[in-house]
């Protein structure tokens, strides 16, 4: 156990990240029964559909679960106060400045972690009162900060100005990472890709193919200039935004289309530069327990190596 572990209060500090319209309760529920901390996504803005994800929740899995809340995409406090009625302890927030909505969840006995992209949000994200961080380095997929700062320099640069709990997110689908992760100051890692080409992920087998034959150098950054700045698998569709250097959200509107219907050139296709490392789709409890055996392995070893000074 450790505080990721403890504020979860799952068995692996693991959590599966909130990908739109990905991230539902087949697929969370999964997580959560193999150990690991599944989450609801509501930036799909189906709130709707997504509250009745939250609420499907409790017949999947009686483990704990979570719900993100991208601040810039709520409309109103409906999906909020959802969440404090169906008693959902530990809220992800992302988009936006967590200070809007702080004080309400936190009034409501919720552990809030603040997705952030840079030193200069995590200090932003403290200062408004958070529980820890998921720290997102530019390896992951999907929404990124244009400015492109790995993940290991991104942990130990706010380490050395904070001892807050924090979740390590972009670029880790096993062990080794998961162990790299915690040598930078981590306590959690969070995993998109590894979980979108998992059995129980809802997307279309071509999108899963897609991740298994593309190496480590198989993304774009798309849009750096302009918003929304994104990693997507390099299409046809996405090499076209990349040489004309910008897209709008419209690029988007097929997201569903791609996800569902297979469609590899309906929109960009987000995924991290960590598929590179992923040559098999598995079930998410055998990725969740390979992970943890790995690491396991991993700080053993690396507690051999000892040289003297």
């Amino acid at each position: 156990m450790n505080r990721i572990t403890e504020i979860l209060g799952s068995k692996y500090p693991i959590i599966q990240a909130p990908m739109g319209w990905i991230a539902r309760s087949a697929l969370a529920s999964a997580v959560s029964n193999a150990g690991g901390f599944g989450i609801i996504e509501t930036s799909s803005g189906e709130l709707e559909e997504c509250k009745q994800e939250i609420k499907k929740m409790s017949t999947l899995t009686n483990r704990p679960f979570g719900v993100n809340l991208p601040i810039l995409f709520l409309r109103d406090e409906s999906m909020i106060n959802l969440v404090i009625e169906e008693k959902v302890k530990f809220v992800t927030t992302s988009a936006g400045d967590p200070a809007k909505y702080i004080h309400i969840l936190k009034d409501a006995g919720i552990k809030v972690f603040h997705a952030v992209p840079s030193l200069a949000g995590a200090l932003k994200a403290i200062k408004a009162g958070v529980d820890g961080l998921v720290v997102e380095g530019t390896e992951g997929g999907g929404f990124k900060n244009p400015e492109e700062v790995g993940l290991y320099v991104l942990l130990q640069s706010i380490r050395k100005h904070s001892d807050i709990p924090m979740v390590a997110a972009g670029g880790i689908v096993d062990g080794i990472g998961m162990a790299a992760a915690f040598a930078a100051g981590a306590e959690g890692i969070q995993m998109g890709t590894r979980f979108v080409s998992s059995k129980e992920s809802p997307v279309h087998q071509n999108y899963k193919q897609a991740i298994l034959d593309s190496d480590e150098q198989g993304t774009y950054i798309l849009n750096k200039k302009s918003k929304p700045c994104v990693r997507a698998i390099k299409t046809d569709f996405t090499h076209g935004i990349y040489e004309k250097g910008e897209m709008d959200m419209s690029a988007m509107f097929g997201i569903k289309k791609l996800y569902f219907e297979g469609d590899m050139n309906a929109a960009p296709a987000l995924a991290g530069q960590s598929m590179g490392l992923i040559d098999e789709i598995k079930g998410v409890e055998e990725i969740i327990n390979e992970t943890i055996s790995q690491f396991n392995d991993v700080c053993k070893k690396m507690g051999n190596h000892n040289f003297a000074n």
